[in-house]
């Protein structure tokens, strides 16, 4: 089944991770992706959804550069027709420094990238959306927006909770305007951001993670967000609107057997 099919995407953050492997699935159901990334890998990535068959196109951007966001979706116009989805998934985690290390600089660059990013995403694929007859933008939140972590730095947690209310407040601002606006929230995905979490062998990752957070069973994988990502971006949500859709594995807490 390909849900996309004549669907103009925009996914960023697409060199690796959940970006890689939304603008992978978006390609193989059918639609033509643009694959942004502030890094050259994503011309990799590009290729290599073409070597299999898919419509994908690299673009080299800054997710929190208002310019560059306005190009990209000025492009997806000017060269598709229009834009359908927009899956704002950009994002830098600082690591995990405390309030007190943490610099005002990288406060900045943070909520620059992981707030500001969203938001310009939306200032500018919604009304682009809008003149399809409608769309959806997905935003890659977190669950340390829902409950901070102390694997996670200040700034990354505070970004990513503002962030959801961002995504709940555009809900609302363009209810009317049949684009939807939600956003998903993994837990701890295996990616290039989390690498540092994990250590050992690929046998033994999984069982690292549920020694550093009690009640999980494993790390989540890329293309498992990615799967949620679509089905937001789907018309099989068409009445989910404004929603921070937690994917983090599961409660927390022992298991019991019954």
């Amino acid at each position: 089944m390909q849900r996309f099919s004549g669907k103009t995407v925009i996914v960023t953050g697409a060199a690796s991770g959940i970006g890689r492997a939304s603008a992978e699935l978006f390609a193989a159901e059918g639609a033509a992706v643009l694959a942004a990334d502030l890094s050259g890998d994503v011309n990799a990535v590009a290729a290599a959804i073409r070597n299999n068959g898919g419509n994908a196109e690299a673009v080299l951007m800054d997710a929190g550069s208002s310019a560059d966001v306005e190009r990209i979706v000025a492009l997806a116009e000017t060269r598709y027709g229009g834009l359908d989805v927009f899956h704002a998934n950009a994002g830098i985690s600082g690591g995990t420094s405390t309030i007190i290390e943490e610099s005002e600089e990288a406060w900045h660059r943070i909520l620059q990238v992981n707030l500001i990013g969203p938001m310009l995403a939306i200032r500018s694929a919604a009304p682009a959306a809008a003149k399809r007859g409608g769309g959806a933008i997905v935003v890659t939140a977190s669950a340390a927006g829902l409950r901070p972590t102390a694997l996670a730095s200040p700034a990354y947690c505070a970004s990513k909770a503002a962030v959801i209310s961002l995504v709940q407040m555009a809900a609302i601002e363009f209810a009317n305007s049949n684009v939807r606006i939600n956003a998903v929230c993994p837990g701890l995905i295996e990616t290039k951001m989390t690498r540092r979490i994990f250590e050992g062998t690929a046998e033994t990752r999984s069982a690292d993670a549920a020694r550093q957070f009690p009640g999980i069973q494993r790390a989540g994988r890329p293309e498992e967000i990615a799967r949620t990502v679509l089905f937001l971006a789907s018309d099989d949500a068409s009445y989910i609107k404004g929603v921070a859709l937690l994917a983090d594995g599961g409660p927390r807490g022992s298991s019991k057997t019954r």
